[in-house]
Parts: C-alpha cells; sequence; structure tokens
C-alpha cells in the first residue's frame, strides 16, 4: 500500500488534563467589533490573528478544545500586536487564556504547523479559505495552528468563558453552530494521523486538583 507521508499528531485522553477557572476576562461589545476593527484597520493596516487547534480524545475520537462565551464559539487564540510574530503572538495568547496565574502550572506551549489561512475582504462577519481575486486590500488574515499538547498540563479559562471538548464529528460541515474557520478542522486535519495515544493517568496527589485548577473540568 503506498504512503501518503502523514503527518502524525500525538492526541491523548482529556481525562489526563486538569481544568479550572481563573479572573473574569473583560470582554469587548461584540456590536462594536467590526466598528473597532475599521478603526484599527487605518491606524495598522491588515489585521492578522492567530488561533491553536488544541486536540484531546474521548470514547476513542479525537475532540477539539473550543472556547465558548454565551453562543459563541472560537479557537483559542486572537489579534497578532504589530510586527509581532505569528509562532510567538499564538504563545502568547494561549498564555493568557489558557494558562493557570501559576507561574508553577504554566504550560510552556509548542505552536506545530499551519494548517490554515482564512481572509476577511470586508468589515463584516465572513471570512474565506481563499482571497477572492477582486480583493486587493483584504481586512484580515487569520491563520490556524495545530498545538501539540504534552501528555498532561493544567488548564484555567477567565469564568465567564468555558472550555469544552467537542468532538470533530460535530464539527464536519457545521457552519450554522461553529462558523466557517471552525467547520472546516476536520478538512484540515484529514492530511494528519492522529495518533490516540496515552492511557487515562489516575488520580494521585502530584495531577489533584488544587484550589486554582478547580473548577469546570471537562467529562
Amino acid at each position: 500500500m503506498a504512503s501518503y507521508g502523514q503527518s502524525a499528531v500525538a492526541v491523548f485522553p482529556v481525562t489526563n488534563y486538569n481544568f479550572g477557572q481563573k479572573d473574569n476576562k473583560v470582554g469587548k461589545d461584540a456590536q462594536d467589533k467590526f466598528q473597532r476593527m475599521q478603526h484599527k484597520y487605518a491606524q495598522e493596516g491588515v489585521r492578522k490573528s492567530t488561533k491553536g487547534i488544541l486536540l484531546v480524545h474521548q470514547h476513542n475520537h479525537p475532540h477539539v478544545l473550543l472556547l465558548q462565551v454565551a453562543n459563541a464559539w472560537k479557537l483559542p487564540g486572537g489579534k497578532l500586536r504589530p510586527g509581532e510574530d505569528e509562532v510567538e503572538g499564538l504563545k502568547r495568547k494561549l498564555l493568557t487564556s489558557l494558562s493557570p496565574t501559576s507561574a508553577s502550572l504554566m504550560t510552556d506551549w509548542e505552536v506545530g504547523e499551519c494548517v490554515g489561512t482564512f481572509w476577511r475582504p470586508s468589515f463584516d462577519a465572513n471570512v474565506y479559505p481563499y482571497l477572492p481575486a477582486h480583493i486587493t486590500k483584504p481586512k484580515e488574515v487569520k491563520r490556524l495552528f495545530i498545538v501539540p499538547l504534552p501528555e498532561k498540563c493544567y488548564f484555567a479559562v477567565p469564568k465567564n468563558l468555558k472550555l469544552l471538548a467537542v468532538p470533530l464529528f460535530e464539527l464536519h460541515d457545521n457552519m450554522a453552530k461553529f462558523g466557517p474557520v471552525i467547520a472546516a478542522i476536520p478538512q484540515l486535519m484529514s492530511r494528519f494521523k492522529l495518533n490516540l495515544s496515552g492511557q487515562t493517568v489516575p488520580e494521585t496527589a502530584s495531577n489533584r486538583e488544587t484550589d486554582e485548577t478547580a473548577g469546570a473540568r471537562l467529562s
């Protein structure tokens, strides 16, 4: 049988990880999002953002870790600072959105391959996995990176957000619920060999939840 040289990604059980909470993240008014984007565009030019795809497995099926606020879903990550490197910017965003505040519990995030690029032609919600031919000045470019997880680590998300493991099959072709970027993840990941590795780590004194990590554990 021919080999297509698939890159391998190790995926560990969701029960390996400790999930908790930290102080609320001060949100910005979603209704003003595109007005802010237009104002920033006039100052800084094309908005550049990076998002991370973090995988776990549950019931022998890959799941993606998604942040939920109200009825909106998003991948961890966000807007880069002017001139900021994409990988370093994504690491910064992962640290602020997913890591506990205690330095001893923080993860040294690894960023893997870029698996997709999406373009926003106008100051609205429409994004595409290509730059339309008639668009010479896109308003945003958004890149998606695989973020390989260590076998064990701690997560802590703001109390006004939820971190949920959503199965790949639920994302597929489900733009109505998740939007075009998240709904494309099953296709983007299809060129990778996902190794569902490891056994569930039993709770011990070393991985038992502390006050900081206690909270909305995924189930």
